[in-house]
């Protein structure tokens, strides 16, 4: 065989192995709506509403949320409202930890610590308390959040020899009094959409909808334009190098693969594992409902409890206002999502799109 002959059957082999290793990527993208391959890159679990968040591996969820997401709620019983850290930044360095067994009374325990500097105890309190234990504790049946009606069973302390009343620890680390407080059995009906106005979904303490997802492209593009207003609108030189984490915007799904923005276009997803994905088996359905208008919350740093000036609210007012119809001056990042039954998600799962937003072109 000719060195010409040789050196071309090498550059066919070559040029045969991009195609056929390209192959399955350029398949995927075509199934997905031209989103190529989106996984689960973070699950988010924010016990307490406005606590700290917990990274988890997986998480059970519902049609109302993930297991234990915004299942407690720390409360003013005097204005009967539901508090945030957008009141009390500090409430973000309060930090629940969920011990799961089924072995142990009330299936486990949720475990709140402090800064070591507050002199604050850490406590736990019953993760599933059961219907006899509800009996015993007080209801507060007329809170009212977002200007809704809610109600929630005051927490006690598993062991009262250790702590004698959760609220009057948190009471004194948020320098006010307040109430730490579980769901109580009342409904709370999600409000419809125009996408979706027959919407039938309930939440708990989560601000409007079950289930808030955000592409981790969709924060990086956040972070590199804050790097070009360094200067201005207030933004520090700080800026110039620190990251904005994920954990700002207290999603519950996040994901990657899809690129910037692509939670956008979407009105129908699915996620499941490889091996569901290769057994064919059908998977459990999400419907984005609406886009996530963003409040200065995100501005608070989830490591020290201090509020940003400017990031990234200012930023996002920069280039994300407009993109929500029904929101038109408020900045969007995120979209909130409802879904369809129950399951498990887990980081590395796959995200199919199964339906794009009306009017909305493929990427």
């Amino acid at each position: 065989m000719s060195t010409y002959v040789q050196g071309l059957t090498a550059i066919l082999i070559v040029v045969i192995s991009i195609i056929f290793t390209l192959w399955p990527s350029r398949q995927s993208r075509i199934r997905n709506q031209g989103y190529g391959d989106v996984r689960v890159s973070k699950l988010l679990v924010h016990p307490i509403k406005s606590c700290r968040g917990t990274s988890v591996p997986f998480a059970n969820y519902t049609p109302a949320g993930l297991e234990n997401d915004r299942k407690w709620s720390i409360v003013d019983p005097i204005k009967k409202k539901v508090l945030t850290a957008r009141e009390y930044p500090q409430m973000v360095l309060i930090s629940p930890k969920i011990v799961m067994d089924d072995r142990l009374p009330h299936k486990g325990y949720l475990e709140i610590s402090f800064p070591k500097a507050s002199g604050c105890e850490t406590f736990t309190i019953p993760l599933e308390p059961s219907a006899e234990v509800l009996r015993n504790w007080e209801i507060l049946d007329d809170l009212n959040m977002w200007d809704k009606p809610i109600d929630g069973y005051i927490c006690e302390a598993l062991d009262p020899t250790v702590c004698s009343s959760p609220s009057e620890v948190i009471s004194r680390f948020l320098g006010i009094p307040v109430k730490l407080v579980v769901k109580g059995p009342t409904p709370r009906p999600c409000s419809p959409t125009p996408a979706f106005p027959q919407l039938s979904a309930t939440h708990v303490f989560q601000d409007g909808y079950p289930l808030l997802i955000l592409s981790q492209e969709s924060v990086q593009a956040v972070e590199d334009q804050t790097r070009e207003y360094v200067g201005v609108s207030g933004v520090e030189e700080k800026w110039k190098n620190d990251e904005i984490a994920v954990e700002r915007f207290r999603p519950n799904i996040v994901f990657s693969g899809g690129g910037p923005f692509c939670e956008d276009d979407w009105e129908e997803i699915t996620i499941q594992s490889q091996e569901a994905a290769s057994l064919s088996q059908s998977p459990p359905r999400f419907s984005v409902v609406s886009k996530c208008s963003r409040c200065l919350l995100p501005n608070v740093s989830p490591e020290t409890g201090i509020p940003d000036k400017a990031v990234p609210f200012k930023v996002l007012a920069k280039f994300r206002i407009g993109v929500d119809p029904l929101n038109k001056y408020k900045p969007c990042l995120g979209d909130n999502a409802c879904p369809l039954g129950n399951g498990v998600v887990r980081v590395g799962d796959i995200v199919r799109v199964t339906k794009l937003a009306p009017l909305v072109g493929k990427k």
